[in-house]
This record gives structure tokens, sequence and C-alpha cells, in this order.
């Protein structure tokens, strides 16, 4: 029996994911890759996220998002899996919106940390 969990996310582009991870500080690993779990168990993942305990965290492509992969018996991160992905969610979103905004001819010109960890982000362009 697997002890994988498969958490959905709303997570499409894997530059983003990674750029959100690495805005983390988090170390990961370009797939595709095995995520380590219970007893030898693998799961094929795009992410990888080795963890000191021997069992891995990953995200992969299930054909709409990627998805969190893992025994989440073994987490060890410093963030419950919740307050994880949102963290991962909210860099992804970030990432996202500025790629975005940039293909179209923004800039950021003001982006601001709020109280309540949210961001605030001005963007303008300059039209000719």
């Amino acid at each position: 029996m697997s002890h994988f969990s498969q958490i959905k996310t709303q997570i499409r582009n894997l530059d983003s994911l990674k750029d959100a991870l690495t805005d983390l500080g988090v170390d990961w690993k370009e797939g595709p890759r095995e995520v380590r779990g219970y007893r030898g168990q693998t799961h094929a993942a795009e992410i990888t996220i080795e963890q000191d305990n021997g069992y891995d965290v990953g995200f992969r492509w299930n054909g709409k998002e990627y998805e969190l992969v893992a025994d989440l018996q073994y987490w060890q991160q410093s963030l419950s899996v919740e307050g994880f992905l949102r963290q991962v969610t909210q860099r992804y979103a970030y990432q996202t919106v500025v790629k975005e905004t940039t293909r179209v001819g923004f800039q950021v010109a003001e982006q601001k940390q709020n109280e309540d960890g949210s961001i605030s982000l001005l963007v303008q362009r300059w039209s000719a």
C-alpha cells in the first residue's frame, strides 16, 4: 500500500514553480527524478526536494497541474504542509504575474510586502 499523498495545487507553469522555490531558498532538483518514500517506494516527479531523513517531497505533473507528492508521515520541512504550500503558491503567483506583465511590456515600478504577508505590486508601461 502506497503511503504517498498527492495534494492538488493551482500550479501549472514549471518555470514559475522553479523560481518560486528558489525565491524561498528551497534546495530543489530538476527531474524527472524519483521521490523516495516509505519502505523504498518511489514516485516520479518533475521537481524533487530531498530531506535529511531520506524521504523526499516532489511536484509532479498530473496532466492539469503540478501536485505535491510526499509521504506526509515523514514531512521534515520548517513549515507545515499547508504553510509550505501557501508560501510556494504566493511566490508562484508573484513570479507568474511578473513574467506575464514583463512579457506584455510592463515593468515593476513598486513592490511592497504588507503586514498580512501579501505582496502589492505596481506595474507600469511607458508608451511612445
